[in-house]
């Protein structure tokens, strides 16, 4: 099995105080089928750091769908908001604890919504602003994630779902 050119490069951050790294034997075993891609004006170097942040840039994107998988837009519309969820590819895979630039101290990953993590899976709130599903493209107000970044899954927006109870 050939190992992807994620997990080669993982070691290429250096830890600051208080990280530390996944023992490298441990095996990722799941498979995923991307549906399609992000499309967005960032790369890793002019990426915003979250989606509240991508917003007041004033930057949309948008979704290119594979044509396989277009007939499941049937029923999105313009204005509806929807959780999609992205493989940040370029993100390193072996940080277990992390020293963010805005924290006083080190903490666990699972505590922080960095893109290093074991399974550099992103997840984001969007809006649909245009849809054209026989091209497989839907518009978006806003995204963090850099251009040509796979997308895993669409699902809609269920407020009472998806919300606490309080």
């Amino acid at each position: 099995m050939a190992i992807p050119q994620v997990m080669l490069q993982m070691n290429r951050f250096d830890l600051r105080p208080g990280e530390m790294r996944l023992d490298t034997s441990v095996a990722f075993d799941a498979q995923l089928t991307f549906i399609g891609k992000i499309e967005s004006p960032w790369t890793l170097q002019n990426g915003p750091k979250n989606l509240h942040a991508a917003r007041e840039t004033g930057h949309s994107g948008a979704l290119v769908i594979a044509p396989a998988f277009r007939p499941a837009l049937d029923g999105i519309t313009p204005g509806a908001p929807l959780v999609l969820l992205y493989w940040m590819s370029e993100a390193p895979r072996d940080l277990l604890r992390q020293f963010p630039r805005h924290r006083d101290s080190a903490t666990g990953t699972f505590n922080l919504r960095s893109p290093a993590r074991p399974n550099p899976i992103g997840m984001g709130v969007v809006r649909v602003t245009g849809i054209d599903i026989a091209a497989g493209r839907v518009e978006i107000d806003a995204i963090d994630a850099i251009d040509g970044t796979p997308l895993i899954d669409i699902k809609p927006l269920a407020r009472r779902a998806d919300s606490l109870p309080d």
